[in-house]
């Protein structure tokens, strides 16, 4: 019971006081077994991300609207319903017992008759459930995936059908656990060896280098193999970055965006940790947690600064071999690990791509002649990638974009590259280097 316990107490906390499910969690799974974490897990991202699913089924079978509902009885009904429709493993006699107590302690005891009658039926008739109307296309994929319907209409604009049902179901999947390699401490085979002595899952990448999939990792922080700074947690598309800029050691890195540390982690190990790394960011205890991370990696050659990126700095100007910008985005190429960020209204994003181009703006003046500038985000949006460093180009005649090449089967990229979750098996990013000639 206490697995679903702390779930439903984390779906009210991102619900009622908008937290982060992934930082919610994190404070809910301490005191549960891994078992039971991977059960309160599974069913949190499971009903944030099949959430509008969910209710279309549970709208058939509820004489109250969901939305009237008194919190948290809706959320009490969705564990439920995603245990039976998604969860295999979980007899329905339990999804449905559970939820009940998980009503009755809630404080909801008289409304507990009313998940038993809902989810009962929707045991008895899952198997004839009732059809998504498809007669308009979005609004048949947004329920059907449980995506916002403006996010929908983006994408058949951009993949087309085939292409957008590909995304859609691809950021309802569990990605596995990436870990790079810390090559300035270990090889591959000795972290492999590592993590597999510690009962932890560990299988190469099919294409990129010093970086391993993992499975049954349970608290990735726990593992000595982490505490000794073997690897570090970071997707190949933000590893990608680093490889775009062909860094060489003895290089001068400015990371303009740096939070949590990834990228800037990923360029020391890149230069054998011989160079110079100022990675920022506006709040101390961000700031924080990149030192440690390079402490615990044993990188030397990265220092951390407090800095607004789009606040100009004259000491820096012309300054930095590498200026990497990595701008806060809408972050709609990593939905599988933030099913959360669905919730997002399209108005939100509005005020992104004037943001994105002020922090390019300033931090192009960092670069010294011939030096490279790399602009990347975790989103797909067009407004937000190639529109920003289009519009950056066309006044900045200084600056072209520049070829470069990365492993496996992605190869030479003419300047700029979208990674797509659903054809690369990367998080959603985009990437554009550019040159300063002069």
């Amino acid at each position: 019971m206490s697995a679903r316990k702390e779930a439903l107490a984390v779906l009210t906390a991102c619900r009622v006081r908008g937290a982060w499910a992934d930082a919610a969690l994190g404070a809910h799974l301490k005191a549960l077994s891994p078992a039971d974490a991977g059960l309160c897990s599974r069913i949190v991202y499971g009903v944030i991300q099949n959430e509008t699913l969910l209710d279309f089924y549970l709208s058939g079978f509820c004489s109250q609207r969901l939305e009237h509902l008194q919190p948290p009885l809706a959320d009490v009904l969705r564990i439920g319903a995603y245990q039976i429709l998604f969860l295999n493993r979980v007899p329905d006699s339990a999804a449905v017992h559970t939820s009940v107590e998980l009503a009755k302690g809630a404080g909801r005891g008289q409304a507990s008759g009313l998940v038993n009658a809902v989810l009962r039926r929707l045991c008895r008739e899952k198997e004839t459930l009732p059809a998504i109307p498809d007669r308009d296309e979005a609004k048949y994929l947004s329920i059907r995936y449980s995506h916002p319907k403006w996010l929908v209409k983006r994408l058949l604009a951009l993949l087309g059908r085939e292409g957008a049902e590909a995304f859609l179901s691809n950021s309802n999947s569990q990605p596995p656990a990436a870990a790079q390699v810390n090559i300035c401490r270990c090889s591959d085979g000795e972290a492999r060896n590592a993590l597999e002595a510690e009962g932890v899952g560990a299988e190469p990448h099919s294409w990129l280098p010093n970086c391993l999939l993992l499975q049954g990792t349970g608290d990735l922080e726990r593992l000595k193999t982490f505490q000794d700074g073997m690897i570090y947690i970071q997707d190949p598309a933000a590893r990608l970055v680093a490889l775009a800029a062909d860094l060489k050691p003895g290089d001068r890195v400015l990371d303009v965006c740096s939070a949590p540390g990834g990228k800037s982690f990923a360029a020391a190990i890149a230069m054998g940790d011989r160079g110079k790394i100022v990675s920022c960011d506006l709040h101390e205890n961000k700031l924080k947690r990149i030192r440690e991370g390079a402490a615990r990696l044993g990188l030397s050659s990265i220092r951390t600064e407090a800095a607004d990126g789009r606040i100009f700095r004259e000491a820096w100007q012309g300054a930095f071999d590498l200026v990497l910008v990595d701008v806060p985005c809408s972050g709609l190429g990593i939905l599988r690990k933030k099913p959360d960020i669905r919730r997002k209204k399209a108005d939100d994003l509005f005020t992104l791509p004037v943001i994105q181009s002020a922090i390019l703006e300033n931090a192009a003046r960092y670069v010294r002649p011939g030096g490279t500038l790399l602009y990347s985000t975790c989103t797909i949006l067009p407004e937000e990638n190639e529109e920003v460093t289009d519009a950056f180009l066309g006044t900045h005649p200084e600056f072209s974009r520049e070829r470069f090449t990365l492993p496996g089967p992605i190869g030479a990229v003419e300047g700029r590259l979208t990674l797509w979750p659903h054809l690369h098996e990367t998080d959603g990013f985009y990437i554009c280097r550019m040159t300063r000639r002069v």
